[in-house]
């Protein structure tokens, strides 16, 4: 993960908001051998006391919840859109093209949840992902038993406690003023993806280039 101080998102509720529109995470870990796992779940996330959890579901008896038996280190990562930019779009393009992109990695121990402490999971992913519509027939409290009966055995509960938490929102910080414009009319003119990093990136044009003041390319030396 990039370790640049203008690429680092400093407010909590922005990386909160993001947390919630990009659920959709990559879980990885490893068996003691070192051998490396990975599954994509959606995930959700709840701050107590001040600390994040992250809880989800895999299936039992896969790689990923053999390994986590074995190693309950953990690491999510929930990544957002991203863009090609090219370095042509520069005031000076003689320098590389590179890539913008937002992601958030959460490190902690899993702990894998009871069966109680499952169903009341659940009954919240499903409600969340249904949009609170509780007569949704695919709520948890409105599946069948004979469903229920062969599914819930078939999955396990965990949860993580971000032992550290840690982000890249990398959008073109350190380009000056016009660079950073033109970044953003081309990523527009290419819509899908490309205009969802634009957006992000002029909700922070103010903050990058407060009137009056003059861009400082040094601070971006490091």
């Amino acid at each position: 993960m990039y370790h640049f101080s203008y690429f680092k998102e400093k407010d909590k509720q922005t990386i909160l908001n993001f947390l919630e529109e990009f659920p959709f995470a990559f879980l990885t870990g490893s068996f003691l051998s070192g051998k490396q796992i990975a599954t994509q779940i959606p995930v959700l996330v709840e701050e107590r006391n001040g600390e994040l959890y992250f809880q989800g579901h895999i299936m039992r008896n896969t790689d990923h919840h053999k390994a986590f038996m074995e190693n309950e280190h953990a690491l999510l990562v929930f990544t957002g859109p991203s863009a090609y930019v090219s370095a042509s779009w520069y005031s000076n393009p003689h320098i590389g093209s590179t890539w913008n992109y937002m992601s958030v990695h959460a490190i902690g121990e899993i702990r894998f949840m009871s069966d109680s402490e499952l169903i009341e999971f659940m009954k919240k992913l499903t409600l969340k992902f249904e949009k609170g519509n509780t007569a949704s027939l695919t709520f948890y409290d409105n599946l069948p038993d004979t469903f229920l009966s062969k599914m819930m055995p078939a999955i396990v509960g965990f949860e993580i406690k971000a032992e550290k938490l840690d982000n890249v929102f990398k959008l073109s910080q350190n380009r000056d003023e016009q660079s950073y414009e033109n970044i953003i009319a081309k990523l527009e003119e290419q819509g899908g993806s490309s205009a969802l990093i634009a957006t992000e990136m002029k909700k922070r044009k103010q903050e990058l280039f407060p009137a009056g003041q003059i861009w400082d390319a040094s601070k971006f030396d490091s």
